[in-house]
This record gives structure tokens, sequence and C-alpha cells, in this order.
């Protein structure tokens, strides 16, 4: 069992369809509105049907009050880490603190290509990853004298100066499936933000998973709490049946939810869909009562 302590959070995942803008920003607000912590926006820049994420989360931020805002996740690729990094700070301090920066190390290469990107490996691809958030946490470091200089094999910084500074510690969360990118995330990382059905295994998969990030985490000189872990649900439908993960009545959503918080460390829970009544009765219905069964468990 991994309970790493954390405060459960919930949150939608919504396409960002140019095709269907409005419905888009409505969903948005309706997350806000439902009471919910967080909205995220996929990004991939290469794809003609998505507006682009980073402007939409802009427009988003100005359009909702407390929900915060990431991308899940930035193509990193495509969006260079110091000029990342200013406009991350940028919407943080314009959304009074409300922006997180989830964060890949880029996949459709030949996509990314496409747009005027590199063509990395996989391998490459982490380790420009890792000098990336490196490049993107000393832009946000204002109490260190002198620019940022950074001579790496994938990014060069000579001298950027430092800011602005986030309003708050902005969380850098990690999208990472393969063993080296979750060696990276217990590294480096504030966050591990996979798909739930994307792992191997679903929810099996998590005991491993967790240890390699828990182990890298330990190798690094952090304790595995450290890394919240953030969850995708994509295919979810509330039933008058419990009929499997997330699928079916509130209540077992609830349950499910708890045991993934206690059971494996889960504690933040973003779902799919683009469905505005499901978003509403996720935040009326489940949130509350899978809050009030970890913490009864918890002993709160």
């Amino acid at each position: 069992m991994s309970d790493y302590g954390h405060g459960l959070l919930f949150g939608s995942f919504i396409t960002p369809a140019a095709g269907a803008a409005k419905q888009v920003v409505d969903l948005a607000v309706t997350t806000d509105r439902a009471g919910l912590d967080l909205v995220t926006f996929q990004d991939h820049p290469y794809q003609a049907s998505f507006l682009d994420t980073s402007t939409l989360l802009a427009y988003v931020a100005a359009r909702t009050e407390n929900v915060h805002i990431s991308a899940n996740v930035t193509s990193l690729p495509l969006r260079p880490p110091a000029v990342l990094a200013r406009a991350a700070a940028s919407l943080d301090i314009l959304s009074g603190g409300r922006f997180e920066l989830g964060i890949g190390a880029g996949a459709f290469w030949d996509g990314i290509a496409a747009m005027g990107g590199r063509h990395l490996t996989p391998g490459q691809g982490v380790e420009a990853l890792r000098e990336g958030i490196g490049v993107i946490r000393e832009i946000w470091d204002t109490d260190t004298r002198g620019g940022v200089r950074h001579h790496g094999r994938y990014y060069e910084v000579d001298g950027a100066k430092r800011g602005p500074r986030p309003v708050h510690d902005i969380a850098v969360w990690v999208g990472a499936y393969k063993p080296r990118m979750l060696a990276l995330t217990g590294a480096v990382g504030d966050g591990w933000l996979p798909t739930i059905e994307y792992l191997p295994r679903g929810v099996d998969s998590l005991p491993e998973m967790n240890a390699r990030i828990d182990e890298a985490a330990g190798t690094a000189g952090r304790s595995p709490s450290a890394v919240r872990r953030v969850m995708n649900f994509m295919q979810v439908r509330f039933s008058a049946t419990s009929r499997g993960l997330l699928d079916g009545p509130a209540e077992a959503w609830a349950e499910q939810i708890a045991g993934m918080a206690l059971e494996h460390g889960v504690s933040a829970f973003v779902i799919g869909g683009d469905d505005a009544p499901t978003i509403e009765r996720f935040g009326a219905e489940v949130a509350p009562a899978a809050r009030d069964l970890v913490a009864r468990e918890r002993g709160y």
C-alpha cells in the first residue's frame, strides 16, 4: 500500500477542439462552477483541428475564478523551455496562482518535425526533458543572482534574465510511462501524470510504476511523497449498475477513488468525456464523498 498523504484533487480533461471552441470554454467554466480543482487540455500543436493549448489556457484563466489550469501535457519539443517558463510564470501571475505545468518529453515525432521541431529518439526525449525542466526552474528562480546559463546537449541558454517569479510554486507534473521517464519523474518531478487506459495493466500496474518513481526519488534524496500522483480517466460513465472503473453509480465512483488513494497513492483524479452533466455530478456527488471516505480512513 502507498498512501502518500496528499489531499484529493478532482478535475476535467477537455478536448481542445477548434471546431467546438465555445463548447470547450463552456466545459472549462462548468468545471470551475462545479467546484472542481483542475481543468486540463491536451497539447498537440501539430494537430490542425485543435486550438493552440497555450492560448486556450490563457483564455480559460480569464473566464474562470478558482479552478487551476494545466496542459495535459505540454509538448516540450515545440515549447522552448526558457520561453515556456516565462509563459507559465506570466499565466500564474495573471490567474492569481492557478497554473500548474503538465509536461512531457514528446510523442508523434513526425508531427513535431513537420512543425519545425527536432525528431528525437525516445531516449533523447527523456534527456531533453530533464534539461528542459532544469532550465524552467532556473528561470523561475529569482533568488539566485545573475543570468541563467545552461550549455546542454539539447538546450542552450546563455545569460537569460531570471523571472518573472510565479505567484505560487508551480507544480511540474510529468507525463510518464516507461522506466526512464518514471525515474525522471521521481528524481525531478512534482507529480506523475499518466492516463489509466494507457497503463499496461490498468490499476494493477500502479504498484510497480509507483515503486520505480519511489526508488528514483530516494536515490535523488527526495521523499516519495514529494511526487503527487495525478491520473487521467478517459472512459467514464455514470450508470445505475457498477460495471467497472468509474463506470457505475456515484457512490461506487467514490469508493473506487478512495481505494486508489489509500492503496496506490493516486490523489488527483481527472476525467475526460467532454460532458457537462458528468463534470457537474463529479463535483457535486463524487468529490465530497471520496474526500470523506479517505479522511475517515486516515483518521482525520
